[in-house]
């Protein structure tokens, strides 16, 4: 309960409304040294990727960016590690992190057993135990991509971009079987029950570009993501649902109210959505168009992208350059919404403006370190004695 009055109170609503919430379904509570809730009538939250390469595999580096990405204003954290000890490095993290926690568990077990095709159902599952005994407060399980659906997304331009997606396509294709999560569902949602885990149903045939936006194997996977989602509510597991994705903006809120209708408004995640597919090193901007607009439309959890999306490995520059993004999209959203506690910030930045109020402008900005890194005595030197408020004050209250 003291959770939930936490998360009421930074939210501005009463603690009742949470709780139906979480009961039907339209929100969840991540867990963590900070909990947060995500879902309908919530501020928008963002979410930061870090983790290793099978190329740079660094502990030192990945708690530097965990670092920063909260230093920015991320609600959570998440660890995509591929290379190294990945035990080692989650455990690491997490030791350092006080916002809740996630993780793709079937990277660690594609890992383990060496080559995709020879994942074990026992492998993602004692993977997912582990992870689970650690403290890990919400996994991404790709159980929605059916072998139905390999044949229609083959057609695609890019047939699967999610690394997760593209180790159980592998996996299906090889073996000849059916998706093991989704066969062995109920298997996951005995684990998340006891562990009190939050399940990210994954995406795996999201839209990698523009080209293959709102098709039908995206939302047939979407179809059979949202039958995983009600039985997992009926297991008394909470759960979200990841989309797109590369998405053009005028598909973007057509995207966000057909995953809320189908999955019974069950929280939407989104990576991006990145609005267009030919701006690599800017790519934080691209999906910061399309996560404003997603916000705005109904999307409840955003996951940064970095302006390294497409290239490279990110390093903590490009964390807080993501983060940063991210958060105006949200903020951006919540606005449009009608969160009053969000709007007013942007109120109370017109009143210090006007004012010439330099400290609350830098307590106001999302990122404060960039308000006062500019290169007067104030933080302004445009107009000097011409600038606008000092021309025409502004009339006191």
């Amino acid at each position: 309960m003291r959770q939930i009055e936490f998360i009421a109170e930074n939210e501005g609503v009463d603690p009742d409304f949470i709780i139906n919430g979480v009961k039907n379904g339209t929100i969840v509570i991540l867990n963590g040294g900070r909990p947060c809730g995500v879902g309908k009538g919530l501020r928008t939250k963002v979410n930061a990727n870090i983790g290793t390469s099978p190329q740079r595999i660094s502990i030192k580096e990945e708690l530097k960016k965990l670092s920063q990405a909260i230093f920015s204003g991320a609600d959570t954290i998440m660890d995509l590690s591929v290379g190294g000890n990945i035990t080692k490095i989650r455990r690491m993290l997490m030791d350092d992190c006080n916002l809740p926690f996630g993780t793709v568990p079937i990277y660690q077990a594609a890992k383990s057993c060496g080559r995709p095709e020879k994942i074990t159902l026992s492998a993602i599952l004692e993977t997912i135990e582990e992870q689970a005994e650690d403290g890990v407060n919400f996994m991404t399980i790709h159980a929605g991509i059916t072998s139905n659906l390999l044949d229609i997304a083959e057609k695609r331009k890019m047939p699967v971009v999610s690394r997760g997606g593209s180790i159980i396509w592998a996996w299906m294709r090889k073996n000849k079987k059916e998706n093991p999560l989704y066969e062995n569902f109920d298997k996951v949602l005995k684990i998340a029950k006891k562990y009190d885990l939050c399940l990210s149903l994954g995406d795996s045939l999201r839209p990698g570009c523009l080209a293959d936006a709102t098709d039908e194997a995206q939302i047939g996977e979407l179809i059979n993501l949202g039958d995983l989602a009600s039985i997992a509510r009926e297991a008394g597991v909470s759960v979200m649902i990841e989309g797109p994705g590369h998405l053009p903006l005028h598909h973007i809120e057509a995207n966000v109210k057909m995953a809320k209708k189908i999955t019974h408004d069950a929280p939407l995640y989104l990576l991006g959505p990145l609005v267009t597919d030919i701006a690599p090193g800017y790519d934080h901007i691209t999906s910061a168009i399309g996560g404003a607009l997603a916000s705005w439309a109904g999307a409840d959890f955003i996951c940064y992208v970095t302006p390294t999306e497409h290239l490279g490995l990110p390093k903590e520059d490009d964390v807080k350059l993501g983060v940063i993004a991210a958060k105006i999209a949200a903020h951006a959203g919540d606005i449009a919404k009608g969160i009053q506690r969000e709007r007013q910030q942007d109120d109370k930045m017109a009143e210090a403006r006007a004012n010439l109020n330099w400290k609350e402008q830098g307590d106001i900005a999302i990122d404060p370190t960039k308000f006062w890194g500019t290169d007067g005595k104030e933080p302004c030197s445009m107009c000097g004695n011409y600038c606008v408020f000092k021309t025409v004050p502004p009339k006191k209250a």
